[in-house]
This record gives structure tokens, C-alpha cells and sequence, in this order.
């Protein structure tokens, strides 16, 4: 092919290249990741991890004024690195904390709950992830604040200081 051709054929691609990155960056912006907050929790039924004949459903949050809802699993390096966070929420502020354990083996969650501790009042297996995209969940870890069946806060990768403060002020 000759030289000329190769050119035009370059400077074609690139102002297609270009024109797709200008369609991306003005793409809409109205979608929200939170989409879930002011909605209700949606229906559901999981297994508890420590028990296999006791089942999860949303009588968990029924009576519950205010709860912390975090989707941890136990190959998920960020989740280790809030859970010492988890637990000071659970230890020393006495927050209720739901556990969804996403796409895990049972063994592997317990032995990382008895290795860093267990924060959690129950935890419920999500074991294919439905739960999660239910909740508009993009991974792990991601947490929520549940007041009176109502989620009023989410907080995608892993929570830290500034998230345990914020959790805080929004109990009060």
C-alpha cells in the first residue's frame, strides 16, 4: 500500500480514537453510585456463616434504629486493611455491624474473622453476589449506614478515620 493511503488511513483512526474519548468525557453524569440512598433495603434471604440452618432476612434490620452493613470477603486485601476500623466501630462506639460476606468460602471467612477478630453481630453469605448487586454493591469492601430500614450513607473501598467519623456524626 502506498504511503499516501497509510497516512490518511492514520489520521482516520486517530479522529475516531479522538472522537470516542471526547464521547466518554462527555458522557452522562447524572448516574449516582448511590443511588440505593433514601431507598429501603431490598428483600432478602442469605445464609448465616455460623450457622447453616438459621437463615437471614430483613427482620434482621426490623427493630434496628441505626446499623453499619459492610460487604467484606476474606481474599479482599483492602478488607483487611479497614478492619481494624470495624472494630473500633464495634468495640469502643458499640455500633451495631451487619456482615454480607461476597463470593467467599465459608472456612476461608471464619478463619479471617478468627484471625483479625469478628466485628460483626451476624454476618449472611452472598456466596454468588446477588445480595450485593441488589444493594448497587460494585465489590468489596463497601459499607452502609441503615437507619430504620433506610440507607442513608454507602461508602465504596475501604472505610478509614475520616469514614468512622462520618458513621459517627450521622448516629448522633
Amino acid at each position: 500500500m502506498n504511503n499516501k493511503y497509510k497516512i490518511i488511513i492514520l489520521g482516520v483512526t486517530i479522529i475516531i480514537i479522538f472522537i470516542l474519548f471526547l464521547k466518554v468525557l462527555n458522557s452522562d453524569k447524572t448516574y449516582q453510585p448511590n443511588q440505593m440512598i433514601g431507598k429501603k433495603l431490598p428483600q432478602f434471604i442469605l445464609e448465616d456463616l455460623f450457622n447453616k440452618n438459621t437463615k437471614l432476612d430483613t427482620s434482621v434490620w426490623a427493630n434496628k434504629d441505626f446499623i453499619v452493613l459492610n460487604i467484606w470477603a476474606s481474599w479482599c486485601v483492602p478488607c483487611q486493611i479497614e478492619h481494624p476500623f470495624l472494630m473500633s466501630l464495634k468495640d469502643k462506639n458499640k455500633i451495631n455491624i451487619i456482615g454480607l460476606n461476597y463470593k467467599d468460602e465459608s472456612k476461608n471467612a471464619k478463619n479471617f474473622l478468627k484471625k483479625y477478630g469478628n466485628p460483626y453481630s451476624i454476618i449472611g453469605i452472598d456466596k454468588k453476589g446477588e445480595f450485593a448487586i441488589l444493594l448497587g454493591a460494585y465489590g468489596v469492601p463497601e459499607t452502609y449506614v441503615v437507619e430504620k430500614g433506610k440507607i442513608i450513607f454507602k461508602h465504596i473501598g475501604p472505610i478509614n478515620e475520616d469514614v468512622v467519623n462520618k458513621i459517627l456524626q450521622l448516629k448522633k
